[in-house]
């Protein structure tokens, strides 16, 4: 089992941000900040080719995944990171159906595989 998801797009950098934010919020999610990795370095004098991790949630799984194990918000929100390696763009995510390897004792269902699911798909469709 992959502990990420990841694949490249034809899009430029910033299309492929903005096709992330978009098939977030159609998959019913809401993005809760972006991180701008390559202005970050930037201030410390750190050049790097373009870097941003979108941060987003759900408030019905977070309470889900919360209740079943509070240690489980080291790995909230969900992350799609889009970044330019070798001349290429590429999204990337955390796979979700990780969480029972982690929390071995949480009971949480089918919300990890339904949560990958999602995931998957915002990054299927976003490229």
């Amino acid at each position: 089992m992959d502990f990420e998801y990841t694949v490249t797009t034809g899009k430029d950098f910033a299309s492929a941000v903005t096709s992330v934010e978009e098939e977030i919020a159609k998959a019913g999610m809401r993005v809760l900040h972006i991180h701008d990795v390559q202005a970050t370095l930037a201030e410390k004098g750190i050049n790097r080719d373009p870097y941003k991790i979108v941060e987003f949630c759900n408030a019905k799984y977070a309470s889900e995944f919360l209740r079943a194990d509070p240690k489980i918000g080291l790995c909230m929100p969900c992350k799609i990171n889009v970044y330019i390696h070798e001349e290429k763009v590429f999204l990337s995510g955390m796979r979700p159906i990780v969480l029972p390897q982690f929390f071995p004792h949480a009971n949480l269902g089918d919300k990890p595989q339904e949560v990958d699911a999602i995931v998957r798909s915002i990054i299927d469709t976003a490229k």
